[in-house]
């Protein structure tokens, strides 16, 4: 499953979820405008579902408003420079909250300095995954193939300068070994060429590679995250193989500008952590592959400052510079 279809499963029947608070306690009182930095409908379609869940809760209509380019830094700064009142709000993945500052040398933002966080949603895991005519079958069997085979080692992403990216610099810190990145165009072509042997490795979302390593198509070594995914509790962790440094979590989550009132917060957060409470929308979750996070504001942006103190120095030790 790719993680674009992932993303729009994930809010799927979430209205159903939701119980109406009473719209005269509202502190929200105008229309609610969600914006989203990139171009791709699985975004848009999640971002409007969370708009009719919130729309129901404070009681204004809500629009989602595409403001995609600069790798999302354009909605960030939309959100930057807008009222501070509830009415605007930006809903983004980590790329955008926790790279895009590390990154770029003039981001146009600072994320906990000039957004409010709202809430985590949901956060899904990465897997590092070969050929599978490849010999290794466990973490530590690629890391000896590879001391070996230096010049053949590589590691494919659908993209630079992504957590995919960055987790593959940090597998190859940990683990003392020579990775060749070799970004993509997205996923598609990167799991095309590793199936095709073309690439020995890639790091990809779990959610985008399950289905191929149960068809036998690729193979998975190992999957981030403290514990077993629900999805595939099959699959072992680089904690288990001894690597709990090596560590890589995906996120989406909503913000609203920095400056808008706590009890505007609390509102939305309100409305975004209900949905994930329920039974149904956790189950479905981890069909998915995906896990429901429901955060408070409090504990988004320790996230934020946890996931920026890991990155820095695996980006500074990479040289990449998306400038």
């Amino acid at each position: 499953m790719r993680i674009d279809r992932f993303l729009f499963a994930l809010f799927a029947g979430s209205l159903a979820l939701l119980s109406p608070l009473a719209h005269a306690q509202s502190p929200i009182k105008g229309p609610v405008r969600i914006l989203i930095g990139y171009a791709d409908e699985a975004s848009y379609v999640v971002a409007r579902l969370l708009g009719e869940s919130i729309s129901e809760t404070v009681g204004q209509p809500v629009v989602v408003e595409r403001k995609p380019g600069a790798s999302g830094r354009i909605a960030a700064e939309a959100l930057k420079n807008a009222a501070p009142d509830g009415t605007t709000l930006m809903f983004t993945p980590v790329g955008v909250a926790v790279l895009a500052p590390l990154v770029f040398a003039n981001p146009g933002f600072d994320t906990l300095k000039d957004f409010a966080p709202i809430a985590q949603v949901a956060t899904f895991r990465y897997a590092w995954a070969v050929a599978p005519s490849h010999p290794a079958r466990t973490v530590a069997e690629y890391v000896a193939w590879a001391k070996a085979n230096p010049a053949q080692s590589t590691y494919g992403t659908g993209g630079g300068g992504t957590i995919p990216h960055f987790f593959g610099v940090m597998i190859g810190r940990e683990t003392g070994i020579e990775m060749l990145h070799v970004p993509y165009k997205g996923s598609s072509p990167m799991t095309s060429d590793l199936m095709g042997g073309q690439i020995t490795s890639g790091v990809d979302a779990l959610a985008n590679v399950i289905e191929l390593h149960r068809a036998g198509r690729v193979r998975i070594l190992a999957v981030s995250g403290a514990d077993r995914a629900p999805v595939a509790p099959n699959l072992p962790t680089f904690r288990e193989q001894g690597l709990p440094s090596v560590e890589a979590q995906g996120w989406i989550a909503m913000f609203a500008p920095a400056g808008t009132p706590p009890a505007t917060i609390r509102l939305l957060n309100e409305a975004i952590n209900r949905s994930l409470r329920a039974p149904a929308m956790r189950e479905r979750l981890v069909a998915m592959g995906g896990e429901a996070t429901g955060t408070t504001p409090e504990e988004l942006a320790a996230i934020i400052a946890a996931d920026t103190a890991r990155w820095r120095p695996v980006i500074k030790a990479s040289r990449f510079s998306a400038d």
